[in-house]
């Protein structure tokens, strides 16, 4: 049984729990920063990224947390978790946690009242894939290593590089899975055999 957290500092935590408990996996809500070791991949959730950075750096986890991307253990962020994941963002000197070759500008969408749906394509998932856009970012430009997995009126709005998956919308707001199912995949396919 693979462990898969979910970052319990802000968000929607609960959300991504209910997404994930589909997929026979042993799901572990991180409080603390020791839970960090019991994992095989963690998802940092939507919501707002400049608190989340803040409890972040409160709670002590941000070095154990790019400790944890650097041993290449597969970590999945969606909205504002994919900005917490990103090299460089938009109108910021500095960025998160920094750990996948894009460029994201936040709120890219619009404000909480430009909120929408729309029907995607995602590569390795679907062409009926549901996207909840809820002040979300746009991930602008991706480095050589990175692969887009979706677009949105030209945009980008998921990619993948090695054990790292990000998107723009909220899969864990719909009844559709899949993208959970992918990330519990990409976690499968790291764990290296005894």
């Amino acid at each position: 049984m693979i462990n898969i957290g979910v970052l319990a500092l802000q968000g929607a935590v609960r959300e991504h729990v209910l997404a994930l408990e589909a997929h026979d996996v042993n799901i572990i809500i991180v409080k603390k920063v020791d839970q960090l070791d019991q994992l095989d991949g963690l998802v940092f959730p939507g919501g707002e990224s400049t608190t989340m950075r803040r409890l972040i750096n409160k709670y002590g986890f941000y070095q154990p947390l790019k400790d944890f991307a650097a041993k290449g253990k597969p970590i999945f962020g969606t909205c504002a978790g994919a900005i917490l994941m990103a090299k460089e963002l938009v109108g910021q000197v500095e960025p998160h946690i920094a750990v996948m070759d894009m460029k994201v500008e936040r709120n890219a969408f619009g404000r909480q009242r430009e909120s929408f749906e729309a029907t995607l394509s995602v590569k390795g998932i679907g062409d009926d894939v549901q996207g909840v856009f809820i002040r979300a970012p746009i991930i602008q430009e991706v480095g050589e290593g990175v692969e887009v997995l979706a677009e949105f009126n030209g945009e980008i709005v998921a990619a993948k590089e090695g054990p790292f998956l990000a998107c723009s919308y909220h899969p864990e707001l719909t009844d559709d899975n899949r993208m959970h199912q992918y990330f519990v995949n990409m976690v499968r396919n790291c764990i290296v055999p005894a």
